[in-house]
C-alpha cells in the first residue's frame, strides 16, 4: 500500500493542507499573506447569500442521493442476481455512460431538452403540450441530469455487495412465511447496507461540488456551492474566500458522512455479528 498512500499524500493531502492554510489568510490575495484569520469564515456565515446557496447545495445533493437510491437499488439488485453471461451486456449498458466525457453528456442534455429537442416533440407529438415548453435553466432540470449522471454509481455499489448475500438466505425467510416484502426489509436491506451507504457517499460528494452542470442546464436560476468557488478562485483571485467555501463544503460532506454511518449502519448491523 505505500505507493498508494505515498502518491495520496503528494498529490491529495499536501495540497489539500496548503489550500486550508490559503483559507485562513486575512486579506483577498493569498500572495505575500501572513497570519491566521478567521475573516473569511466569518464573510461567508455572515452573508445570507452565501448560506441560502449552501442550503440549496445540500439539497440538491440529498434529493439526487435519494433518486439514485430509488431508481439504482431495484437494478442493482437485479444484476446482482442474473447469471453471469446476462449480467455482461447489462453492466456494460451502466458502464459506458461513465466513459463519457461530462461536457458532451450535459450537451447531450442540452439538445434533449431544448425548446426544440427531442423531449418537447414527443410531449407535442402526444397532443400532452401545446407548445414548446422551457424545460431547461431551472432546479428540476439540474436534479435530472445528476441522478443521471450519478446513478451508474449506485447501482454498481449496490451490485458488488448484494452479489456477496447468498440468495439461501432469502429462500430462508420465504420458508419461514415471510412476505417477499418483509424479506426484502428484514433481510435484503440491512445485509445491502454498506453497498446502498458506499453509493450515497460517492453521489452525495459528487453532487454536492457539480460545478458544470448546474452552470449549463440550471443557469442562473440554479447556484450551487461550486460555483462560487470556481469563480472566487479564477475569476476575482479571491484564493482566501474560495478556499474557505471549499473547505466548508468539505467539512458538510464529511460530517453528513459519519453521521450516516453512526446512525444507520452501525444500528443495521449490530445484529449481523456472529458471537
Amino acid at each position: 500500500m505505500a505507493p498508494a498512500l505515498l502518491t495520496l499524500t503528494a498529490f491529495l493531502l499536501i495540497p489539500a493542507g496548503i489550500v486550508l492554510r490559503i483559507s485562513f489568510f486575512p486579506g483577498s490575495s493569498s500572495i505575500g499573506a501572513e497570519g491566521y484569520s478567521l475573516a473569511q469564515y466569518e464573510k461567508f456565515f455572515g452573508n445570507s447569500l452565501y448560506l441560502s446557496v449552501l442550503g440549496e447545495t445540500v439539497s440538491y445533493a440529498v434529493i439526487v442521493c435519494l433518486g439514485c437510491l430509488v431508481l439504482g437499488f431495484p437494478v442493482g439488485y437485479s444484476l446482482a442476481r442474473h447469471p453471469p453471461y446476462q449480467r455482461r451486456l447489462r453492466m456494460l449498458m451502466v458502464i459506458v455512460p461513465l466513459t463519457l466525457s461530462l461536457v458532451i453528456v450535459v450537451f447531450g442534455w442540452l439538445v434533449l431538452l431544448g425548446r426544440q429537442g427531442l423531449v418537447n416533440n414527443i410531449l407535442m407529438w402526444f397532443g400532452i403540450i401545446s407548445s414548446p415548453q422551457q424545460l431547461l435553466f431551472n432546479r428540476t432540470a439540474v436534479v435530472v441530469v445528476l441522478i443521471q449522471q450519478f446513478l451508474p454509481f449506485m447501482i454498481l455499489s449496490v451490485m458488488n455487495v448484494v452479489m456477496q448475500i447468498d440468495p439461501v438466505l432469502e429462500h430462508a425467510s420465504t420458508s419461514l412465511r415471510a412476505s417477499r416484502a418483509r424479506t426484502f426489509i428484514k433481510v435484503i436491506i440491512p445485509l445491502s447496507t454498506p453497498g446502498i451507504m458506499a453509493g450515497l457517499s460517492l453521489i452525495f460528494v459528487m453532487a454536492v461540488s457539480a460545478f458544470v452542470t448546474p452552470r449549463l442546464v440550471g443557469g442562473p436560476r440554479a447556484q450551487m456551492i461550486g460555483g462560487f468557488v470556481y469563480d472566487q478562485i479564477l475569476s476575482t483571485s479571491n484564493w482566501p474566500f474560495g478556499a474557505a467555501m471549499a473547505f466548508i463544503l468539505f467539512a458538510i460532506g464529511f460530517g453528513l458522512m459519519a453521521a450516516l454511518n453512526a446512525t444507520i449502519i452501525r444500528p443495521l448491523t449490530r445484529g449481523l455479528h456472529v458471537r
